[in-house]
């Protein structure tokens, strides 16, 4: 039996006059790929940010894993298993790529602030155990050479990539990766594919994606959602999508 991770009920965000999300409701399953396309202001980063913390819904719930999680803060959010990438790239360019995975191990320490600053027994197993899974994440990507290097030195698609491998020290349950593959040229928009399926598969790691690249969408999704205009259009398997009537319409107009 399939079991639901995540789950929009009713969905609803407006800022003053405006309606970023009407009454949008799904929901996706432990270990699948779900998409969320839609033409520009659609709604699809608004809906990132409810789920994620930064914005409070105006009206409805989220529900991960069972727990409602629609009041909670970002942080409180990110402890329950949930990390993100952003559409720019939001890596720290002074720091080494090391440097920037073990930011994303820092929510899972337990360390206290005079245990970290005096470098405690504990502290120091704990810095010693997130190198050693960062180090294990980049031979994952094969990218082990990279570790010392500044993100400004690695080519667009590869910081990608360590952004991405960011949200995995996260140990998170769910990731949501807001336009992947920007600014990717095909081969590397090829490889974030394989590696999101490679991670899909080997850790049941489940994925929520904001894309406008439709041929990727169609060949990495196990669901589609489809918004327009703050209202959820249409939801299926990718074929499903695709025949759309609405989503077609939504995409290229209609004939008059």
């Amino acid at each position: 039996m399939t079991q639901t991770l995540l789950e929009l009920t009713d969905l609803q965000m407006r800022f003053q006059g405006l309606t970023a999300l009407d009454d949008v409701s799904f929901s996706m399953a432990k270990g699948s790929v779900t998409s969320v396309i839609g033409p520009n202001g659609a709604g699809k980063t608004t809906l990132f940010n409810c789920v994620t913390g930064m914005y409070r819904p105006t009206s409805g719930q989220v529900s991960f894993d069972g727990h409602d999680i629609t009041a909670m803060r970002a942080h409180q959010i990110s402890r329950y298993g949930i990390a993100r990438t952003f559409q720019n790239l939001a890596l720290f360019s002074g720091l080494t790529v090391l440097e920037n995975l073990l930011v994303g191990a820092y929510r899972q320490g337990s360390s206290g602030l005079l245990q970290g600053a005096f470098l405690s027994p504990a502290a120091r197993a704990e810095q010693r155990a997130a190198q050693t899974a960062a180090f294990e994440v980049l031979e994952f990507l094969g990218m082990p050479d990279t570790a010392h290097l500044l993100p400004g030195e690695l080519p667009y698609g590869r910081q990608k990539q360590v952004e991405f491998a960011r949200a995995l020290m996260q140990k998170a349950r769910l990731v949501l990766l807001d336009e992947p593959m920007a600014g990717m040229s095909t081969p590397e928009k090829t490889a974030m594919t394989a590696l999101i399926k490679r991670v899909q598969q080997q850790y049941g790691m489940s994925f929520l994606i904001v894309e406008h690249d439709i041929p990727v969408i169609m060949d990495i999704s196990d669901k589609i959602v489809v918004l327009d205009f703050g209202r959820k259009i249409a939801e299926g398997t990718p074929q499903e999508v695709q025949a759309n009537e609405a989503v077609i319409a939504a995409y290229l107009g209609t004939e008059h």
